[in-house]
């Protein structure tokens, strides 16, 4: 037998003992299991961006065994089990590329993925384009999955270099409700300027998630430069100017 099949017939057989023996297993349901599901996949990103593949494959893992707990719990309900997921995704995979796996043509990924969602609303699972959208995605997530399934349509500028007049005329509508002192319109305004920059970020083929934790991260960094700095000469942050801050600030982008 393959090497991989016996490692993942050896998960199964390790998730049967543990439903029938372990008390926490014992007492898993498909709620219980949610939360930790996504902390798990949050791990995954966090392994991800760190580049840090040792960390990739042990969250893989993690993920795995949360698949495998899930089709354990629907086996028993009498709903589905492993090879019921297995064999969906199977015939997903090969339906979804004809290109592949039949005698449609194809130039350019785009091509691929305008195909995919065509196929999608053919299989009747939902029946909008949007419709298959998670409602609680994070906003910034679920606007980049918004704009590239609308594109996905043809529902996009025909020049990419077009977004930032919509970024700029978004822009002049916020201050003209930040000067008007209305916040409920700031904050509509601040979330169609928002959707906007993540629009273009789109365009440009640039994941804003990924970007803004870049971001986040290089943040940090700088920050607790500048702490570790001022702690390593008894100065309390509280007690510094703005300028003696940015003074270290400039240091820390050095290092």
């Amino acid at each position: 037998m393959d090497k991989r099949l016996e490692e993942f017939k050896k998960l199964l057989d390790i998730m049967d003992k543990l439903r029938l023996n372990c008390p926490w297993d014992k007492k898993q349901t498909n709620e219980s299991l949610r939360t930790l599901t996504i902390e798990e996949v949050y791990e995954l990103a966090d392994a991800i961006m760190a580049g840090n593949n040792d960390e990739i494959k042990k969250e893989l893992g993690d993920i795995l065994l949360h698949i495998v707990f899930y089709a354990k719990i629907g086996e028993e309900n009498k709903s589905f089990d492993i090879y019921d997921v297995l064999n969906s995704i199977n015939e997903k995979l090969i339906y979804r590329h004809p290109h592949i796996f039949g005698n449609v043509q194809v130039n350019s990924s785009k091509d691929v993925e305008e195909n995919w969602e065509r196929l999608k609303l053919k299989e009747g699972r939902k029946k909008t384009v949007l419709g298959g959208i998670p409602g609680h995605m994070p906003a910034m997530v679920k606007a980049h999955r918004i704009q590239d399934k609308v594109r996905g349509v043809g529902f996009d500028w025909t020049e990419k270099e077009q977004v930032w007049d919509k970024i700029k005329e978004e822009y002049e509508e916020l201050m003209t409700e930040i000067k008007n002192n209305s916040q409920e319109n700031i904050e509509e305004e601040f979330g169609d300027l928002i959707f906007s920059i993540i629009n273009a970020a789109r365009l440009y083929g640039i994941n804003p998630e990924n970007a803004l934790e870049k971001t986040n991260k290089k943040f940090i960094k700088r920050f607790n430069y500048l702490e570790n700095k001022t702690i390593s000469k008894g100065i309390d942050l509280k007690n510094m100017t703005l300028d003696e801050m940015n003074e270290i600030w400039e240091e820390a982008k050095k290092e």
